[in-house]
């Protein structure tokens, strides 16, 4: 790669100011960032120009970038936030869910893919852009309103599933038979959540409350807890993005959640430039041709039918039928955590190749059609007018 005398300096070069200009690209095409990275990936990666011909050091460093997603994912998850989500939101969540879990199975099974893999497929379906449906909620008002919280909360509930599927995806793969996969799952996850409730609560908190005015120390000990936790779930057979998780849930209760939250925020925002470009880097453009038309039909299906789906489920619990239908429109895409899945399944040789890119295409078609659908119609922080802007 290059003459460059420092091959990551040059890499990291070529993606931030790569990154600088097709997310100014597609602000004016009035696109989520995220989708800017993974097309700059697509482009100077290894199946692009090939200015970057390795993407495995990239690879990496992304990983830390979903860590540190659900590090704060899980900061965010206190009991008491939790309990009135359940009230609220589970059935939705739930039965939503089931729904485009369905849809995809039968999607995948229509097009020849074997029942396993159509399972995880449909799996992949499920969730709806934790980045995309809350990067475009207005900045100035819709948090505070019945509307964002409504959002909010499903895509919180979601989350949680999505770490459930992860969960079931690493106790099925890699290592041995299934039936002993769970088993380690099964005994190495309370491991780690006992190891992770005893060091924060004898130890991480109470050293938290001693130094809360020295701000570097906060910053430092949530990085360096975050990463500890990561360890020692690789070191049980975890992988290192549910044990950063488990961190983050650990810390909930402290008093000091919120500011490691925000404080951590830039961070993981690098990161995550890093992550979504190294799958775009990964994502091999002759494979197209192979997943064209299932992923055309399944991602035309999920695009027409999870906002009517959210409507009239919303609209059942007594949600009026405007507000029903936004919360549908702002989460009709699929998930990044649906790229998660199929990745990690693909590495677990629990899907095929192409199963593989058939999730990360429709991905990737749902979010630029739904994006682009939902800044013309809704208020949004990069809306067409200045009128939905100011919403």
């Amino acid at each position: 790669m290059h003459d460059a005398q420092n091959p990551i300096i040059f890499s990291l070069f070529l993606i931030f100011t790569g990154a600088a200009l097709f997310a100014t690209l597609a602000l004016y095409a009035r696109q989520a960032l995220p989708i800017a990275y993974i097309v700059l990936g697509i482009f100077i990666g290894p199946y692009g120009i090939q200015l970057i011909n390795n993407a495995s050091a990239i690879d990496e460093m992304a990983q830390i970038g979903i860590m540190f997603l659900l590090f704060l994912l899980g900061l965010d998850l206190s009991p008491q936030r939790l309990l009135q989500m359940l009230r609220k939101a589970t059935l939705i969540t739930l039965s939503t869910s089931l729904i485009f879990a369905s849809m995809g199975a039968w999607v995948a099974w229509l097009f020849g893919y074997t029942t396993g893999e159509s399972l995880l497929v449909g799996m992949a379906m499920m969730f709806s852009s934790t980045i995309i449906g809350l990067k475009l909620l207005p900045t100035r008002t819709l948090h505070h309103q019945h509307t964002g919280e409504i959002i909010i909360s499903i895509l919180l509930l979601q989350d949680l599933l999505a770490i459930t599927v992860l969960l079931l995806i690493e106790g099925l793969g890699g290592r041995g038979s299934s039936l002993r996969g769970l088993g380690l799952l099964i005994v190495t996850l309370p491991l780690l959540l006992g190891f992770a409730w005893l060091a924060s609560r004898y130890v991480l908190i109470p050293l938290i409350r001693r130094f809360d005015k020295i701000r570097e120390y906060i910053f430092l000990t949530a990085i360096g807890w975050c990463l500890c936790v990561s360890q020692v779930a690789a070191l049980l057979g975890l992988s290192y993005a549910i044990g950063a998780f488990i961190g983050g849930v650990s810390l909930a209760t402290s008093p000091i959640a919120l500011y490691i939250a925000e404080s951590l925020r830039p961070l993981r925002d690098f990161f995550l430039v890093l992550f979504f470009f190294s799958l775009g880097a990964s994502f091999d453009l002759g494979m197209l041709g192979a997943v064209f038309f299932p992923t055309l039909l399944l991602g035309a299906l999920l695009l027409v039918a999870k906002p009517w789906v959210f409507r009239g489920f919303l609209q059942w619990a007594g949600e009026r039928g405007r507000i029903a239908m936004e919360v549908g429109v702002r989460l009709g895409q699929v998930s990044e955590f649906a790229l998660l899945i199929a990745v990690l399944a693909e590495k677990n040789q629990l899907i095929g190749r192409e199963a593989s890119y058939l999730v990360q295409a429709t991905t990737l078609l749902t979010f630029i059609a739904s994006t682009y659908y939902l800044v013309l119609r809704y208020p949004t922080p990069v809306a067409v007018s200045d009128s939905l802007r100011r919403d």
